[in-house]
């Protein structure tokens, strides 16, 4: 790895990237790209096509500090049980737009907190799902639990409805810290959660953990890494908190001052690495870890990772499909997203529209760059023959663009023939090289920290 000084002299320490998780990334998106656009994609989708579907709920019982997502607080259950039912209207005109024969082959409910759901709702949910759009045999149906708000019934509906894999957030499990970022959660309910999920037969498990927080010492993350680890999860996603109070206000919250530097952020992060792999992870693109038999590690030994909204997948499904407030949906053509508002979103539904509010349609170099930006973040290499084959780009116009990387950062990137590698040691400049083939203005938005 770098030195320290070296990676100071990168500019590691000061930059601020995108995540990339599309690209363009969100920020770019406009309303060029509205319900009738997104309507024209769905029925586009070509008979026998095998997509992925992605389900939002954004109500949470209690809105956790650190969190950036678009959610918003509810003590009540009938704000939930109504938005469940816009879902299946929703559900009701996707199937009507799909052609015959599109397949399921993945499933996720995010939010917010899925498990607010009643048990019937995620019957009625799951079942019209399938109805829509029927599964293929060995279909993901994956939801994001909280150990805080999930019981046996609801369990036993998600288990029932085909749940095979369950994600489970813990950020940190330091109490101190816990209270400090509005997210209290013992060890013990996550235990609980985890032996629950896997009396059901649930057997793969994802989590969540995140360094940089208030307070986070390499001490401390050490001890909540090791107690993660005594629950086995099969992926690991070791997420760099954002600070960024000026687009989610409940940031304000956290008192900046006991955040750690970047250069703290940097040995946080090794100091969790170095667990992981230690116990036997495969460490997969910049931020996750996978036991070996995982399907993760399994695509990323193959060179089939892949990127989307949710983080590194081994999803090679040509369409994403959102349903619900903020959704962003990806297809061949672009990116199209939801209303963010819940009640915009719930609005148009009811009067019988996709509430599609923005998105991006590819023009240009979007689709050549989109894939060499995912290749950097997922393989740390990108494969010129590849880039020749599938986009039909001429040899020089790639050289040309290594050429504009390699001048940025002469010694953290490798130029062959045969393309572009990102050693060992630069690795943790990965995103700001993602950058160089970024052909948009950043300075639209504040993004993250690059470390």
């Amino acid at each position: 790895m770098t030195t320290q000084s070296q990676l100071l002299r990168m500019g590691l320490f000061d930059a601020r990237v995108p995540r990339y998780t599309s690209y363009p990334t969100a920020p770019h998106f406009t309303p060029a790209v509205g319900a009738e656009v997104f309507g024209d994609w769905i029925s586009a989708v070509p008979a026998g096509t095998a997509i992925s579907l992605y389900m939002h709920v954004p109500f949470c019982r209690r809105l956790c500090w650190f969190c950036a997502c678009r959610t918003q607080g509810t003590k009540s259950d009938d704000p939930v049980r109504a938005y469940a039912e816009v879902l299946l209207a929703e559900l009701a005109m996707l199937k009507a737009r799909l052609a015959p024969g599109v397949r399921l082959a993945r499933l996720h409910w995010g939010g917010g907190t899925p498990t607010l759901l009643h048990p019937e709702d995620i019957t009625r949910l799951a079942e019209a799902t399938k109805a829509a759009v029927e599964p293929v045999e060995d279909w993901e149906f994956s939801v994001e639990i909280d150990p805080n708000e999930i019981d046996a019934a609801r369990l036993d509906a998600l288990a029932a409805a085909g749940m095979n894999r369950a994600s489970i957030g813990v950020q940190d499990f330091d109490p101190g810290i816990q209270k400090i970022i509005g997210r209290e959660q013992s060890y013990a309910v996550t235990e609980r959660a985890v032996q629950m999920l896997r009396a059901r037969g649930i057997a793969s498990l994802n989590a969540d953990i995140l360094y940089g927080l208030p307070d986070q010492t390499p001490a401390r993350i050490a001890a909540s890494v090791q107690q993660l680890l005594s629950l086995s999860p099969d992926r690991v996603a070791l997420y760099g908190y954002a600070h960024v109070p000026w687009m989610a206000r409940r940031q304000q919250m956290i008192p900046s001052d006991a955040l750690p530097t970047p250069e703290e952020r940097l040995s946080l992060f090794e100091t969790a690495r170095e667990l992981f792999v230690w116990d036997g992870y495969a460490e997969i693109g910049i931020d996750h870890f996978a036991r070996p038999e995982d399907g993760l590690a399994k695509a990323a030994r193959k060179g089939r990772l892949r990127r989307n909204f949710q983080g590194y997948t081994e999803d090679t499904a040509p369409v994403l499909i959102g349903l619900g407030a903020s959704s962003i949906s990806r297809f061949p053509q672009g990116y199209a997203q939801n209303a963010p508002a819940t009640s915009d979103h719930q609005r148009a539904v009811r009067e019988g529209r996709f509430s599609t509010a923005r998105g991006h349609v590819f023009t240009g170099e979007d689709a050549l760059r989109a894939r060499m930006i995912e290749a950097v973040m997922c393989d740390f290499r990108i494969d010129s023959a590849e880039l020749v084959r599938d986009f039909g780009v001429p040899q020089g116009r790639l050289s040309a663009l290594f050429a504009e990387a390699w001048h940025q950062f002469p010694e953290m990137v490798e130029i062959s023939a045969a393309g572009l590698v990102v050693p060992e040691r630069a690795r943790p400049l990965t995103r700001m090289i993602a950058r160089c083939f970024d052909a948009y203005d950043l300075s639209k938005a504040g993004h993250s920290s690059a470390i």
